[in-house]
């Protein structure tokens, strides 16, 4: 049996019966939304350029007919790099809207979307690395990414979150404490134990500020 989670962003996320919810958290906003704006931009900018000096040399020819028929057509197909970079940086803010990433005790859930809301699972066993990846902007807002490799070479990212610093540790040490007690569930173990030092307990779980 399903229920809800209610975070503090006014949405819902599922879970499943007994499910408890150990962090949750969305992009810092400028961040998210600068940094949509500034993928694919130097690109995009470029082929516009390179694309917008063939059109000019084309339409000062006379040749309006074929530009119309022609030209127009296609480059309107060629630019569509110019076009997804535009999309991007105009749908950043709804998509921000849509976003929140939680840690549970079983699993992490990514909920994006555009117009409807998408739910994402990793599950901590398909977890091989955990990564902090922080460049110029980030570092300038005050944010990061963090990057779970998954099986099969496949990564999903927590981007643009708050604190990195801070966070990230943390969401580390969940993953390693989860992985851990996966293979050496904490009933089983010994009161002093000579492997890994994990502290993970369901009725004490880490807390974030």
């Amino acid at each position: 049996m399903s229920k809800y989670y209610n975070n503090n962003y006014h949405f819902t996320s599922p879970l499943v019966e007994g499910e408890k919810v150990l962090w949750d958290s969305k992009p810092k906003k400028n961040a998210y939304i600068l940094n949509q704006i500034l993928t694919m931009m130097p690109f995009a900018l470029i082929w516009l350029l390179f694309d917008s000096v063939f059109i000019i040399a084309f339409l000062a020819t006379g040749q309006l007919q074929e530009a119309l028929f022609i030209v127009i057509p296609f480059f309107a197909i060629h630019l569509m790099p110019v076009w997804i970079w535009l999309a991007n940086a105009l749908t950043a803010n709804k998509k921000w809207t849509n976003t929140v990433y939680y840690i549970t005790d079983r699993r992490i859930i990514i909920q994006s979307g555009l117009i409807g809301i998408d739910y994402k699972t990793i599950y901590f066993k398909d977890i091989k690395d955990v990564t902090l990846n922080i460049g110029f902007v980030d570092k300038l807002l005050g944010v990061g990414d963090i990057h779970f490799s998954l099986n099969g070479s496949r990564t999903s990212s927590f981007l643009d979150i708050k604190n990195p610093y801070e966070v990230y540790p943390k969401i580390q040490k969940i993953v390693l404490d989860m992985q851990t007690d996966m293979s050496y569930p904490n009933a089983l173990r010994p009161e002093e134990n000579p492997g890994y030092n994990t502290q993970y307990n369901p009725e004490n779980p880490i807390k974030f500020e």
